[in-house]
């Protein structure tokens, strides 16, 4: 009887590995576990997904992936390990969750769904090879790459490696620094213009404000679409200038832009996507209906946008964008015009925004989005002290933020406002993982980088928040001021005054009014020896705030090692601010 021929093909294969996986389950198995779904969920199969590649199998420590293409494998690794290593950079070396992967070209058996043989066993070696968070490839893999992607390719000569009867030429492969932004343009990307309002009534512009608003937020969920954030998009509303302008003043591919026509119980959406590089029409299409189907048309238009781009969705991302709620048309209405109320940033804008919000609330009790939006608004009372009693705000605010994550636990800005509420709340470590988990669920969430670097600093971790940052300033590239503080902070915390100093001088060009950036300026001149620009910017914060309290902002600013607050009280000292 003749043997069963076997099957072979030949294949790029992908072999991954985590780092210390030994140690990190001894030291806590439930929270790794908890971590490596996660980190495969929103990272390993978004990418493997994005890349046409088939996971062979996934065992507890590692991932055998294989790839028609070598060029396909090698994208899929880089993807990877940038994006783990701007998810993890903020954890102590020792707990961070690492992989190291090897890639290689060469013939494998096949065996049901399964392969095997030296072009496996060869991968597998290559990844034993690399560096934590790196990449090493074999020639055949290297050879196939070259000149295709935006690595370098370093050659590191022949290795004997294990079981292999020769020595395997190993390549490795560098990338940018995670923490240093690529140029968006080189990405798939995006900005969504504000829609035009063409009601013929003035005050319904909150409305397709709103439209336009929601798709960025539908689109920041998805993991490999770099989505610019509404503060940068929206600056070219009611401004003549032509879409290539947009895209190469905001980087970006592509861009959506639309409008909005209401009349009576009818809406009618218009929207286009062009191509920046030529200004080209991707996809255009019209949406007639029935005013209560507006959530309709919004997920049928991030649909449409998801496959004019060509994008492969994870099943995570298929479930958050498909899981939106139905909700009252007059809640709705009445949270676009809180939300618009809320990005005034002022006291009065608070409190108008509060009603609207506890309106929507009134008819939609569950409405999610709604309840974070007050526990957001209660946390800037505290931190303002625009409260009678700032302590009850901050109570309030976890009640709210508490609704709102029962109610949808999907929802990104659920988890940025309960990352708010834990940092002000002094739970540094909860609110470093509710803003991750905002960025998991939104990779493009300004709110939700910013929030993981804040809880960095203030945990002593600032080196790695100034690259997290830097990558929300370049989802934003107008960014809201606020970001300035935080890098001024995290300089302030690295030692390096300089730079915070033109951090916050910065911020005063863009906002005179901004008091915290005023009183840490004065700390920061202090600590430089500036010692006259010191105390006028201490004049000047007392002018916009004569009841400015040093000691209150000792009590509120959670800093782990109460040594940071004493170094910005001791530039206070210097300049004879403070005895």
């Amino acid at each position: 009887m003749a043997a069963e021929r076997v099957q072979r093909r030949l294949a790029a294969i992908l072999a991954a590995d985590v780092v210390g996986y030994s140690r990190l389950m001894g030291e806590d198995e439930t929270g790794t576990l908890a971590r490596l779904q996660d980190v495969r969920r929103d990272i390993i199969d978004p990418a493997i997904a994005s890349h046409a590649g088939r996971l062979v199998k996934l065992m507890g420590d590692g991932a055998l992936v294989e790839f028609q293409s070598a060029v396909d494998a090698l994208a899929c690794a880089v993807a990877i390990q940038e994006r783990l290593a701007a998810l993890e950079g903020g954890i102590a070396d020792e707990r961070r969750i690492r992989l190291r992967i090897g890639i290689n070209v060469g013939d494998v058996i096949v065996d049901g769904d399964d392969i095997y043989g030296d072009g496996v066993n060869i991968a597998a070696r290559l990844e034993s090879l690399a560096e934590p968070g790196g990449i090493c490839m074999s020639r055949a893999a290297a050879d196939h790459v070259r000149g295709r992607l935006d690595v370098a390719v370093v050659a590191r000569g022949p290795v004997k490696v294990k079981n292999m009867a020769e020595p395997v030429e190993v390549f490795a492969i560098e990338t940018a620094r995670p923490d240093r932004p690529q140029p968006v343009r080189d990405r798939l990307s995006i900005a969504v213009l504000a829609f035009d309002n063409m009601s013929g009534d003035p005050d319904q512009e909150f409305f397709s404000d709103g439209i336009s608003e929601d798709i960025i937020t539908d689109l920041s969920k998805l993991g490999e679409l770099h989505v610019i954030a509404r503060n940068s998009s929206f600056v070219y509303k009611r401004r003549a200038v032509s879409l290539m302008e947009v895209g190469r003043e905001l980087g970006v591919r592509y861009v959506l832009e639309g409008s909005v026509r209401k009349a009576g119980n009818r809406v009618r959406v218009n929207a286009q996507l062009i191509d920046t590089s030529d200004g080209g029409h991707v996809w255009a299409d019209r949406f007639d209906r029935e005013l209560t189907d507006i959530f309709a048309v919004q997920d049928e238009l991030t649909r449409e946008i998801v496959g004019a781009l060509r994008l492969s969705l994870t099943t995570g991302e298929k479930r958050r964008l498909g899981h939106r709620r139905a909700v009252d048309l007059e809640a709705y209405q009445a949270y676009l015009r809180g939300r618009e109320q809320t990005w005034l940033h002022t006291r009065t804008g608070n409190r108008a925004a509060r009603r609207l919000f506890e309106r929507a609330i009134a008819i939609d009790p569950d409405y999610a989005a709604a309840h974070a939006m007050i526990a957001f608004l209660h946390v800037t009372d505290y931190i303002n002290d625009w409260s009678p009693a700032p302590e009850d705000s901050l109570k309030l605010a976890r009640a709210e933020v508490e609704r709102a994550v029962a109610s949808d636990p999907d929802e990104a800005q659920c988890h940025f406002a309960l990352s708010c509420v834990h940092f002000w709340s002094g739970e540094l470590e909860q609110a470093l993982a509710a803003g991750r988990r905002c960025v998991a669920l939104a990779p493009s969430s300004v709110e939700g980088h910013l929030a993981v670097a804040h809880a960095l600093i203030f945990m002593g971790e600032a080196a790695p928040a100034v690259g997290i940052i830097e990558a929300a300033i370049e989802l934003d590239p107008l960014y809201p001021e606020v970001a300035l503080q935080f890098l001024a902070e995290a300089h302030i915390s690295l030692g390096d005054y300089a730079l915070a100093a033109a951090a916050l001088r910065e911020r005063l060009e863009r906002n005179p009014d901004s008091v915290t950036a005023h009183a840490l300026l004065a700390s920061v001149c202090g600590l430089q020896g500036q010692l006259e620009e010191a105390r006028a910017a201490w004049a000047e914060t007392l002018r916009l705030d004569p009841a400015w309290s040093i000691e209150r902002r000792r009590r509120i600013l959670p800093f782990r090692d109460p040594a940071q607050h004493e170094k910005r009280l001791e530039g206070l000292r210097r300049a004879g601010i403070v005895d």
